[in-house]
């Protein structure tokens, strides 16, 4: 068992991580400041490529689910506003699976924040899902219709290649 120093020292840094650093806090949108955070770090990965915006994805969504959990329970809710560690997530997953110019990039947080406002199936359901896990799923659902909406647009030749 850690000592309790140690403990408390695990559990701010969890805070932190949910809360996106404080990003989280933000007096409105908490979310849309959330997803911002996303897109800045889906902008700055772009010119190392596709692999490193997975990369980016995988290790946010796990240090997500490590941190969601017990943030949300410092935070004495179930899934406060303030924990938007699972937008950054899901944002970068519709970065990843379109990657692209300023446009997508900007279509990419528009329709992630709708997927992510109206959690269409699954995603709703998602949320039941217990601690972190919950907190988590619905975000990435709503990444991947964005991104997938995306790819449809694309392959429409809706969007320049």
């Amino acid at each position: 068992m850690a000592p309790p120093e140690a403990a408390r020292g695990l559990a701010r840094l969890k805070l932190s991580i949910g809360t996106c650093f404080g990003i989280g806090r933000a007096p409105v949108a908490p979310g849309t400041f959330g997803s911002l955070a996303g897109v800045a770090i889906g902008w700055a990965l772009l010119p190392a490529g596709r692999p490193a915006l997975i990369a980016a994805c995988l290790v946010c969504t796990a240090i997500g689910f490590w941190s969601a959990g017990e943030a949300a329970r410092q935070l004495g809710a179930r899934d406060p506003g303030a924990v938007v560690i699972d937008e950054v997530a899901g944002q970068l997953v519709a970065i990843a699976i379109v990657p692209g110019d300023l446009t997508v990039l900007a279509l990419a947080f528009l329709l992630f924040r709708v997927f992510d406002i109206t959690k269409p199936f699954p995603a709703r359901r998602l949320e039941a899902l217990p601690g972190g896990s919950g907190i988590m799923a619905d975000d990435l659902v709503a990444g991947a219709y964005a991104g997938l909406l995306l790819l449809l647009l694309l392959a429409l030749g809706l969007l320049p290649a």
